[in-house]
């Protein structure tokens, strides 16, 4: 896909605004470690304020433990500690034996989690970052201190050439962080022109992005530029450049080091005068020791690195960009009476996969339906309750049936209550201990950690 867009973004509503009290913060230095389970030896610092931890390929530490949730919990870095949140995993989170939902954390901490154990160390030594003294930067809005540490970064970038890597989760704002960039830049009246690498096949990738001669392949009908043509003077946004294939990463290396392109069917190359913005939400580290990224492209792109933080991260402004969404749909509503004290709760516990264009989404829906929150964040979808009878029980002996009912009961239960044994077990009416040896009899969660 690709956009010219307007470089004048829209002015932001400064009721939503208030003066940020501080410009900088300070936290510890910390590091996570795997001692025992399947990524053993793995470590990872904390060098910003926020680490999540679990399977899923879009957390700061990745683990290969199958007994691990997708999101497991989260580390917030503070002054004062680490405060950990488990977020809503299937095995939950124990500290010293102890299932955990939240807790600060200092000097030295195991986790159990799954089948793994890690090691939070916490040190008294502190980093100090600078935070802007804006709560937005363009039409981006924001005042925890999360957000306020990226606006900081980007007001230093945007006046530069440099070329800029932006990374996160999808929903994040990573495009308009670009908008933004090129806005607040020298180019700001030249082409701001946005490719998807994404959302092309590669057949055609290389044609629009660098552009074709008549005749060069079928259906070459006319010369055509390229978009990093199109781009001359301005900046180029390449959304999701780890999507990009190999054979076009070396191409585009190229462009980086000469500012020339060649189109499809030339032999003479073009210069361009462009600054170039990518983003993405892989690990482009991970993804070049997988051999899928060139390893001298991936260097060439990071010259700054800045990652744009997930809505977990930030929810202190959860609410205050609900309400700034409700106002742009719908100038003449008040937003305080849609995003009520309940509501507002909601979203704080609510962990919000799909980032801010969830948020956006959910807003939309509650504009329509104010009166059903629940359903708006997806809570009130129609669920079918699992048999507890087997359908082929006539074909089981009495021990096997009972078993398999067993396991239904127990597994619907735990599910209920969200993971967390104790009352797990008030609610079957059964003894602690009695309820830890049928869940482990099942597997279905770790004994070891319960």
């Amino acid at each position: 896909m690709v956009k010219d867009k307007s470089s004048t973004p829209k002015k932001l509503d400064t009721q939503f605004l208030s003066k940020p009290k501080r410009n900088k913060l300070r936290t510890r230095k910390a590091r996570l470690e795997v001692i025992w389970g399947p990524d053993l030896g793995k470590k990872r610092d904390l060098q910003s304020q926020h680490l999540t931890v679990g399977v899923s390929p879009n957390c700061d530490m990745v683990l290969t433990d199958p007994t691990v949730s997708g999101q497991h919990f989260e580390l917030l870095n503070t002054e004062d500690g680490c405060m950990l949140r488990d977020l809503d995993s299937k095995n939950g989170t124990d500290i010293r034996g102890v299932r955990v939902k939240q807790a600060v954390l200092y000097g030295e901490e195991q986790i159990d989690i799954g089948d793994s154990t890690l090691l939070l160390s916490v040190y008294d030594e502190h980093e100090e970052f600078t935070l802007s003294r804006k709560n937005a930067f363009g039409t981006m809005l924001g005042r925890s201190a999360t957000i306020r540490q990226v606006f900081a970064e980007l007001e230093q970038v945007a006046p530069s050439d440099a070329t800029l890597l932006l990374e996160g989760e999808s929903g994040t704002g990573k495009d308009l962080a670009a908008e933004n960039i090129h806005h607040f830049s020298p180019r700001k009246k030249k082409p701001f022109v946005v490719f998807d690498c994404g959302a092309i096949s590669p057949a055609l990738l290389e044609s629009e992005l660098f552009g074709h001669r008549k005749g060069a392949f079928t259906g070459a009908e006319r010369d055509r530029p390229g978009v990093l043509e199109s781009a001359n003077g301005g900046t180029i946004f390449l959304n999701e450049i780890g999507e990009m294939p190999l054979e076009l990463q070396s191409r585009l290396l190229h462009v980086l080091d000469t500012r020339q392109t060649r189109r499809v069917g030339e032999d003479r190359y073009r210069k361009v005068d462009l600054r170039i913005i990518v983003a993405t939400n892989r690990d482009l580290k991970h993804e070049v020791e997988s051999k899928r990224f060139r390893e001298d492209l991936y260097y060439r792109l990071t010259v700054v690195r800045i990652r744009m933080p997930s809505l977990r991260d930030r929810r202190e402004d959860i609410a205050m960009l609900a309400k700034k969404f409700i106002t742009d749909r719908v100038p003449e509503q008040d937003p305080d009476k849609i995003i009520t004290d309940q509501v507002e709760a909601m979203f704080l516990n609510h962990l919000w996969p799909g980032n801010i264009r969830e948020l956006r989404n959910v807003v939309d829906r509650l504009i329509l339906f104010p009166k059903r929150p629940k359903s708006a964040l997806g809570r009130e979808k129609e669920t079918t309750e699992p048999s507890a009878i087997p359908a082929n029980f006539l074909d089981l002996s009495f021990r096997d049936f009972r078993d398999q009912c067993e396991k239904t009961y127990l597994s619907a239960v735990i599910d209920s209550c969200k993971g967390v044994i104790t009352e797990a077990a008030a609610k079957a009416n059964l003894p602690r201990m009695t309820f830890y040896r049928l869940i482990k009899k099942h597997k279905l969660v770790s004994g070891s950690k319960h």
